[in-house]
């Protein structure tokens, strides 16, 4: 049975660890790699290095920076009366890149997850009870994502922050722009009903 040379199976077996690649990705990734010049790859792994080193979690909100607090919490031409609460570092980037939301925002660093053994600690939710207690947020949005961890997320968070007297809101899900009514699951649909909105009374 034909083997790749060590350093070759070695560099394969890493790039299988990042989310979404599987061996025949990660094969190609790895020829690709060493079809570079070697001044190409030593600035791959350069610009790892660095982020590594130099990004971190912001101590306010956890978005991900390297300033602390993130230009999105300094920021003084932004909202102080709305928080958008996500799972993920990488969901701040899907909404900001709509240029809709102009409020904070607050990451969770995840999601409820039993099966996985993440619970409310995990969330660091006593991080968000702190910064709710000293703002003056009249709009929580919960962002969580649409799946089964995400509603879990959403209504536990619902529930939890009820004592601050604030609005909260649930991004609304349905039928993704050029879709086909025939292609979407009864759940989709469904959200989308009850999400509907008046266009004319």
């Amino acid at each position: 049975m034909f083997e790749y040379s060590e350093p070759l199976h070695r560099l394969i077996e890493e790039l299988k660890k990042f989310p979404g690649i599987g061996a025949k990705s990660a094969q190609r990734i790895a020829f690709y790699l060493l079809s570079l010049p070697a001044e190409e790859v030593d600035r791959l792994a350069e610009a790892i290095r660095q982020a590594k080193r130099k990004i971190f979690y912001c101590s306010i909100c956890n978005g991900l920076t390297h300033l602390d607090p993130c230009p999105l919490c300094t920021d003084p031409h932004r909202s102080d009366e709305i928080l958008c609460i996500v799972e993920e570092p990488y969901n701040v980037a899907s909404i900001e890149k709509t240029g809709a939301f102009n409020g904070r925002y607050h990451v969770l660093l995840g999601a409820l997850s039993p099966l996985k053994g993440r619970g409310p600690d995990e969330l660091r939710i006593d991080k968000l009870l702190r910064r709710l207690e000293n703002s003056q947020f009249k709009e929580i949005i919960l962002a969580t994502n649409p799946t089964a961890e995400g509603e879990a997320t959403a209504y536990f968070l619902a529930d939890f922050l009820k004592k601050f007297q604030v609005k909260i809101t649930r991004l609304a899900t349905g039928l993704p722009v050029g879709s086909d009514l025939d292609f979407a699951d009864q759940i989709t649909i469904k959200r989308a009903l009850e999400g509907r909105v008046v266009l004319k009374e």
